[in-house]
Formats: structure tokens, sequence, C-alpha cells
């Protein structure tokens, strides 16, 4: 992210992922956090100049009940991406290749985070 507290407040307040560790960022002291996800430390969030540039899904979830939680997600202010060379329901899900559903969204720097469900 390009600020870190502007991170925090998206990945801990709308997303509601919860730290388990935070520390340095190069030269940016508590310039980072790692967030749990299944139980593990799995994402490492820190402030960068780079933030936003990939054009790729930089994270993905594997979810159950992928309607549900983009119910929560958009409740909480999180705006699904949805793209226009793909067909999406209401809920800006789409059929994922080889089965199942896939929908994404992006942090405030744009980076692209995706959920996906067999069913």
């Amino acid at each position: 992210m390009s600020d870190i507290e502007r991170a925090v407040a998206f990945y801990e307040g709308r997303l509601g992922l919860q730290a388990v560790r935070s520390g340095p960022s190069a030269d940016i002291p508590d310039g980072s956090r790692i967030y749990g996800c299944g139980g593990r430390p799995a994402l490492n969030v820190y402030q960068s100049v780079t933030a936003g540039k990939s054009p790729a899904t930089l994270a993905t979830w594997y979810v159950d009940g992928i309607d549900q939680i983009v119910d929560e997600l958009v409740s909480s202010g999180v705006e699904i991406t949805r793209y226009d060379q793909l067909e999406h329901d209401a809920r800006g899900i789409t059929a994922r290749a080889g089965g199942g559903r896939i929908a994404w969204f992006q942090d405030p720097d744009g980076n692209t985070f995706a959920l996906e469900a067999d069913v």
C-alpha cells in the first residue's frame, strides 16, 4: 500500500482481518502488518512506493459461501470489480474456468484480490 494507515483502515476496518504482527517496512517504523488467514500468518501488507502497480491478482482466498462473503464485503463498503469481457451475476460473481465461481475486489491502491468457491 502507498499508505500503511489507509491499508490498516481497509484490511482491518473493511475486510475485518486481524493483524497478528506489525513491524517496520524499509525505513518506515511500524510500516507493515501481517494478517492471519486460516489460523496462520498469511498476508503481508506493507507500505511501498510501487503499490498498485501489478495488473495481476495478488492473492486469492478459497472460500465456502461466496455469496454471503461478497454481501458482507459490499455492506462494509468494498466494491466488487466487474470486467467487461466477463458475465457477472447481480453480486458481481462470475463462473470460473473449470467450474466454480469467482469475484474480484481491489484495495484503495488498486491491488486486486479474488474470492473463489468450488460451487
